[in-house]
C-alpha cells in the first residue's frame, strides 16, 4: 500500500505524521521524503545513509553545424525552452521539461540529449524503515523529475509512506499521484482550513481515496470540523497539542519516541487507512 501524507499548508505537522506512521507501520516499510526543496524527515528518523547518487534529467544539445535554423524544435516546445534567433537556436534550460519532443521533430537530426544533475537521492535505513530522500540543487526550478526518481526507488517495498511537498501545485501532485490513500494533515485555523479546501479539490480531481488528520486539534476554531462534516470527509485522527511532543520535535525526536503511548494511535491509523484503501480499490 502507498500512503501519501500531504497538507496544502506548510507547517501543519505533515512530516511528523509521516514519520510516526512509518515508525508504527510494522514490517517492511519505505519512507520517501519527496519534499525535495527542503527535505527534513532525516532529522526525525536519523537514518544511516548507505548510498547517494545524482538525480539527472535529459536536456537537448544542439549541434549548430547540423542545425539549419528551421525552428521546428521551437514550434513543438510547449514551454518555450527553445527558440531560434538570427537563424541560430537558443536554449533556456530552466524552462525545459525533458519531454524529448525537439529530438523527435528535428528534420536534420541536429539535437541529441545530455544528462544534467539537478539534485541527489539518498538511500539508507532507519531501523526497520527503508529511507529514501531527494534533494534539489539550489537554483534548480523543477521538482517533479526528482520526485519521480525518488518514488521509483521504492520498488519492492510492501508499504510506502510518502512525505509530500506542501502546497497544491505540481510537486505535490507528482508526489501523491497513484497512491492508494492520501492523508491530508491540517490545523484548526482559518489558514489551515483555506489550504485544506485546496488540497481536497486536488485529491478529488486525482480520484484518490483520502481522509483528514487534524493536528494540534484542541486549539483554534471549529472551521475544519464543520467543513469536513459538510463535505462528508472522514477525520481519521485528532492529535492534541502536547508540549512534550513539541519540545522533543525541536530536538529531532519523533512523536512516538517522545511519547510511546502515541504508537497505538498511529498503528490504529495505519490499519484504518488499509481498510479504507481496500474498500475504495
Amino acid at each position: 500500500m502507498i500512503v501519501a501524507v500531504a497538507s496544502g499548508k506548510g507547517g501543519t505537522g505533515k512530516t511528523s505524521i509521516a514519520c510516526a506512521l512509518a515508525q508504527s507501520a510494522g514490517g517492511e516499510v519505505c519512507l520517501l521524503d519527496c519534499d525535495v526543496d527542503e527535505p527534513n524527515a532525516h532529522i526525525l528518523l536519523r537514518p544511516s545513509i548507505s548510498r547517494t547518487f545524482p538525480a539527472n534529467i535529459l536536456l537537448p544539445c544542439v549541434d549548430e553545424h547540423q542545425c539549419d535554423g528551421c525552428g521546428e524544435c521551437a514550434r513543438v516546445c510547449e514551454y518555450h525552452a527553445l527558440t531560434v534567433l538570427g537563424g541560430r537556436p537558443v536554449f533556456f534550460d530552466h524552462l525545459c521539461h525533458s519531454c524529448g519532443g525537439c529530438v523527435l521533430v528535428c528534420p536534420r537530426h541536429a539535437i541529441s540529449e545530455t544528462a544534467k544533475a539537478i539534485g541527489k537521492i539518498s538511500v539508507g535505513d532507519a531501523g526497520d524503515i527503508r529511507f529514501i530522500s531527494g534533494e534539489l540543487n539550489v537554483g534548480e526550478a523543477m521538482c517533479p523529475p526528482i520526485i519521480r526518481q525518488v518514488r521509483a526507488q521504492a520498488n519492492g517495498c510492501r508499504d510506502v509512506v510518502i512525505d509530500s511537498p506542501p502546497g497544491t501545485s505540481c510537486p505535490m501532485v507528482t508526489a501523491v499521484r497513484g497512491s492508494d490513500f492520501c492523508i491530508l494533515v491540517t490545523e484548526p485555523t482559518p489558514f489551515g482550513l483555506h489550504d485544506l479546501t485546496l488540497a481536497v479539490d486536488v485529491v478529488r480531481k486525482l480520484g484518490l481515496a483520502f481522509g483528514v488528520v487534524v493536528n494540534i486539534a484542541d486549539i483554534g476554531d471549529d472551521g475544519v470540523e464543520n467543513y469536513c462534516r459538510e463535505q462528508g470527509i472522514e477525520i481519521l485522527a485528532r492529535i492534541p497539542y502536547d508540549r512534550t511532543v513539541a519540545e522533543a520535535y525541536s530536538r529531532g525526536r519523533s512523536i512516538v519516541e517522545a511519547k510511546p503511548e502515541y504508537q497505538a494511535v498511529f498503528v490504529g491509523l495505519f490499519q484504518k487507512i488499509r481498510r479504507l484503501a481496500r474498500r475504495n480499490a
